[in-house]
């Protein structure tokens, strides 16, 4: 897995991680063809980008991005059409997919983005062939504005392994290990980003992030951050469904009931430290939305977050964000349709377990 590697990337933060997740993924599930060879590219490409990060900025200083607002909240819980929807002000900078996924070595001219543009819808593209119902899930493109929870795979601590296989002992260790080395990289990687300009403001999504309040503070002590809130009884068995079917692409062995159990226990788990470390953010720092009422008036909703916040909203980007709208209302989307008990939830047991999280905030 390091073979070539072992020097070049940085202080060993990453093979404890490492090691229970090959260990948890070899001992719990039984691999098809594709999944044992993808499994193993994506942990040594991440790995790789890690390597090439860390000789790039090795030795050198630059100044701290600019400040970033993270969107968070249960995964399935509109947070992506909440960070689309704000990626269309033109003060907010995310990060590309085709970013994430290959950074370096930093492109010098638009030939070189469309190459790897192309590259990286290439990769999508037969993703979304092994996987049908990923696009009607999670639709990407190379060019698309993209969530940041990527990056923290670069130090092998990241729920995206969740979804690819049954990784228990690997999720018991990311439900309370530090993620201060994430942010450390995540910040290096904005920093390096900026070298091609750097924008008012960073705008951020990772689902996880709610639970890392703590270290994100330590790196970006100026961060502000949205949290939406839905009922976990419609994002838990959504994301059920969602890491269901990315599982069956990799592995011959899918266990719905052991999907069910450890995505709610994971998610749970991360909200109660979310809960408790909210505590430590000054009151201009978050903002709280409904997902109810952010479906119901998503033009308001954001104008009340700008408010908050004290940023502006001109009308250039309010006509863009009342464009999108329009757009999004006349699309036919095929609906996702999965059923709790196929996971061996329902919604009392759903209930029971988020239920200090669920007493805490509106829906």
């Amino acid at each position: 897995m390091l073979r070539g590697l072992d020097g070049k990337l940085g202080e060993d933060d990453f093979s404890k991680p490492l090691e229970i997740l090959i260990n948890s993924a070899n001992k719990n599930n039984e691999f098809n063809l594709f999944g044992s060879i993808a499994f193993k590219n994506q942990l040594r490409d991440r790995l790789k980008m890690r390597s090439k990060l860390y000789e790039f900025t090795k030795g050198k200083d630059f100044p701290s991005p600019s400040s970033p607002v993270f969107v968070t909240g249960l995964p399935r819980s509109g947070t992506t059409f909440l960070f689309n929807l704000l990626a269309l002000d033109k003060n907010h900078r995310s990060p590309r997919y085709w970013e994430i996924m290959s950074l370096m070595p930093l492109v010098k001219n638009d030939f070189d983005i469309k190459r790897r543009e192309l590259k990286i819808n290439a990769e999508l593209q037969f993703a979304r062939i092994i996987i049908p119902k990923l696009r009607n899930m999670h639709h990407i493109r190379a060019n698309s504005p993209e969530e940041c929870e990527l990056l923290a795979t670069i130090n092998v601590r990241s729920f995206v392994y969740m979804c690819m296989a049954n990784v228990p002992e690997y999720v018991e260790y990311l439900k309370d290990c530090s993620f201060e080395s994430v942010f450390k990289w995540h910040k290096k990687f904005f920093q390096v980003l900026e070298i091609n300009g750097r924008p008012k403001r960073w705008l951020l999504k990772d689902p996880s992030h709610i639970g890392h309040i703590s270290e994100i503070l330590s790196v970006y002590p100026n961060a502000k951050f949205i949290n939406i809130h839905r009922n976990p009884i419609e994002s838990v068995g959504s994301f059920c469904s969602l890491a269901k079917n990315i599982r069956s692409a990799f592995s011959k062995n899918i266990n719905p009931q052991e999907i069910g159990d450890s995505i709610m226990d994971f998610w749970q788990h991360n909200l109660e430290k979310g809960i408790h470390s909210k505590k430590e953010l000054s009151s201009d720092q978050i903002i709280d939305i409904s997902y109810t009422n952010f479906i119901n008036d998503p033009l308001t909703t954001i104008k009340n977050i700008y408010s908050k916040f004290g940023f502006d909203m001109d009308i250039s980007t309010e006509n863009e964000i009342e464009s999108y709208l329009l757009k999004q209302s006349k699309l036919q989307k095929e609906k996702h349709s999965y059923s709790l008990e196929e996971f061996g939830l329902s919604n009392e047991k759903i209930e029971y377990h988020f239920k200090n999280y669920i007493m805490s905030y509106e829906f």
